[in-house]
């Protein structure tokens, strides 16, 4: 059994490869600029009112076209949407570093701009997750969610840390700039993977009869309602990273803030480069709900020992790591257990769970921690987790019995 990731995939498929390689670079740009937009706002207004209003203006359009966006990818060609996302977010990431450019940036341009590229990630997420189950055969499916881990937790610490001294060393006009060329490379990667395969197209099926269609499909299916239950429960009771920013006063001020928000990556990174044995796993439902339920438990000694700053790395870091192995193991349930013509619009529907559980998780925290103060407030949530994730698994029998298709082969 080989312990560190797997890459034979990268090298066996080189259309899959091309993606890959090019989601790689555009995350990257995309976590450098991320650091840009709250720091300009802020630097703009003083108000932290602004930045957490922006977020929430860049939420509202995705909630929407994550759905419509699914409905799409599994109408039209898959690729020619993701060359039409890349586009139009290349030319997003221009329009904010030419309003950067200004002497006085104009703010309604961010409130426009930003929440715009938001809405076009929309339609890019799902055709990605879609292209990626046509291009890699169901026996490597296993290979692809340690890969897509690595991606993420590795741009999550790389990323910030770039567009920081980016910022520092040149401006915010750099990080925009750095975004937009990522996209234009990822862009360049999907145009040489040349034709792929086109799904039936159904012009006859209203797009509201198509998303409805989507949701009895993941509804009927025990396996699927499971993995969404997991993650959007673990991630409302068990997120406190709204209660970071008061941590890192007692901690000694906002140097250890960027140490909490990198540690759970850091946790996943190191899952990533050690994800071989995940290959030899067959029961994909029981790994989802450990790894859910751990990810809860450490959650709950990161409260415990939150007074002690390394120990509370540590259990955010194992955090970090079992919500990565719960999500090696989701995208491989999702690849092997939907079908092609619905493939696009269940990836909206997960990007709805993993994108309404943070926001909820913060607003969940940040009440509980008001009244009863921020260790209850960590401790209690990391409880509800396990308790959560038991329920889940108790009223979804099908779901903890999960086994992969190719193991009953």
């Amino acid at each position: 059994m080989k312990p560190l990731i797997n890459l034979s995939l990268l090298r066996r498929n080189p259309k899959f490869r091309l993606l890959y390689m090019g989601r790689f670079i555009s995350f990257m740009g995309t976590m450098v600029a991320s650091v840009a937009l709250p720091y300009q706002i802020y630097h703009l207004t003083q108000s932290t009112m602004m930045v957490g209003l922006l977020s929430l203006f860049q939420l509202l359009p995705l909630l929407f076209t994550a759905l419509l966006g699914g409905v799409f990818a599994d109408r039209y060609h898959r690729r020619a949407l993701l060359v039409i996302a890349e586009v139009s977010l290349s030319c997003g990431s221009l329009l904010l570093a030419g309003n950067a450019l200004l002497a006085t940036p104009r703010i309604w341009v961010l409130f426009v701009v930003a929440p715009l590229m938001s809405a076009f990630n929309g339609f890019h997420r799902p055709a990605f997750n879609s292209v990626v189950q046509q291009l890699v055969a169901k026996k490597d499916y296993a290979e692809v969610g340690p890969l897509n881990t690595f991606t993420f937790s590795l741009c999550a610490i790389a990323g910030p840390a770039i567009g920081g001294l980016l910022i520092a060393h040149l401006s915010v006009v750099a990080t925009f700039l750095v975004d937009s060329a990522s996209f234009m490379a990822s862009l360049s990667a999907i145009l040489l993977i040349g034709d792929m395969p086109r799904l039936k197209e159904r012009r006859d099926e209203s797009t509201w009869s198509a998303l409805r269609e989507g949701f009895r499909y993941a509804f009927s299916r025990q396996e699927l309602l499971g993995t969404y239950a997991v993650d959007f429960l673990a991630m409302v009771f068990g997120m406190p990273m709204a209660l970071f920013p008061a941590m890192a006063e007692s901690y000694g001020g906002v140097k250890t803030l960027g140490m909490l928000y990198s540690a759970p990556a850091v946790g996943a990174l190191v899952i990533s480069l050690l994800s071989g044995w995940t290959l030899h796993v067959k029961r994909h439902g029981a790994a989802v709900a450990i790894a859910a339920s751990c990810w809860g438990i450490a959650i709950v000694l990161f409260g415990v020992f939150r007074a002690h700053l390394w120990i509370a790395l540590t259990f955010l870091a194992f955090a970090g790591g079992f919500d990565a192995i719960s999500g090696i193991f989701r995208n491989i349930m999702w690849n092997e257990s939907v079908s092609h013509e619905f493939r696009g619009r269940l990836a909206g529907i997960e990007m709805l769970s993993y994108l309404s559980g943070p926001k909820l998780g913060d607003t969940e925290a940040g009440l509980v921690a008001g009244i009863f103060g921020v260790s209850a407030s960590i401790i209690s949530g990391g409880v509800l987790c396990v308790l959560a994730v038991a329920a889940s698994c108790y009223f979804l029998p099908k779901f903890w019995r999960y086994r992969s298709l190719e193991s009953t082969k």
